[in-house]
């Protein structure tokens, strides 16, 4: 073999295994000096004058490199197949945590879900409890009735003499009634507000059961009550705040153990076409004012 044909093989040989090494990046020492013993053994033997035994060591260097590249197809492989162990031990576990624990992720989602519904719900509630209480305190301002007695109160009265004053002319008799329970102070002062309380609804009840359908109790306000007697004649007016005053003086109120006498005293006047609701509850006053100055426990009239 010329010395021109052997450095061209080493040379050959040389660019190879650096060429080879920058690609697989995985050659390690023991394999390079068993390449280069490897190649040392081969050049050694090479006859001077055979081609054959020149081509012989390319065959020899290309060997080599494939054993290098099995090498590190073989590393690579090996690597490859634990990344795929790992991942389906990774797998595994995490069907195993959604098959045996909780789901932190999909739990944190779901409360807020729930959070998120709770407080619409509460939003809703609140709401509604609002407009409740709205429409609560518009009926009890709408409303006709007194919440203590269940008689009609003074909005409905100022209604009802509304309705009765806008017609002007009656084709009856009509006469207004206006009540005052006498000393009603006193006897809170001496029994409390809850016997001047039970002492409304006595009177209240009273006045209810004396009186005929088409006639009309109101709660005045305080101790006060009103009372509309419609197609009477005076004389029958008369008759009738005559019983009333009887009723209330022989019945007496037990308020614990004790019996609470009570009398009334009254003011009445009949209604007149030019009446106005206030000139008519005026003269019931003015009358009932001539009750109280007078001893009580009577009835006066007032006539326009």
């Amino acid at each position: 073999m010329h010395e021109e044909e052997l450095k061209n093989l080493v040379t050959r040989m040389f660019n190879s295994l650096l060429s080879q090494m920058d690609l697989e990046k995985v050659i390690n020492k023991e394999q390079v000096v068993a390449y280069m013993q490897d190649a040392t053994n081969t050049i050694a033997n090479v006859s001077s004058d055979s081609l054959s035994s020149v081509e012989h060591t390319k065959h020899i260097f290309s060997n080599a490199h494939k054993e290098i590249a099995n090498l590190s197809l073989s590393h690579y492989q090996n690597t490859n197949e634990r990344f795929e162990e790992l991942t389906l031990i990774h797998q595994k576990t995490i069907n195993d945590c959604r098959d045996e624990q909780i789901d932190l992720p999909l739990l944190t989602q779901k409360f807020e879900e729930i959070q998120i519904h709770m407080s619409e719900e509460v939003k809703r509630a609140n709401e509604i409890i609002t407009k409740l209480t709205t429409q609560v305190k518009d009926l009890e301002h709408s409303s006709n009735l007194d919440s203590l007695t269940k008689i009609f109160n003074r909005r409905a009265l100022s209604s009802y003499l509304g309705n009765v004053c806008s017609k002007k002319r009656l084709p009856y008799d009509l006469h207004l009634l206006m009540l005052d329970i006498d000393d009603f102070k006193l006897i809170n002062d001496k029994y409390g507000h809850i016997a001047g309380d039970k002492i409304l609804i006595f009177i209240a009840n009273i006045l209810r059961k004396t009186l005929r359908d088409g006639d009309r109790i109101f709660r005045y306000g305080g101790e006060e009550f009103v009372i509309i007697l419609n197609r009477v004649t005076p004389k029958i007016c008369l008759e009738i705040t005559t019983r009333i005053l009887t009723l209330i003086r022989e019945n007496q109120l037990i308020y614990k153990g004790e019996s609470i006498k009570v009398t009334m005293s009254i003011g009445a006047t009949q209604y007149s076409d030019s009446d106005t609701p206030e000139s008519l509850i005026h003269r019931a006053d003015s009358a009932l004012y001539k009750s109280k100055n007078n001893g009580k426990d009577q009835m006066n009239t007032e006539i326009k």
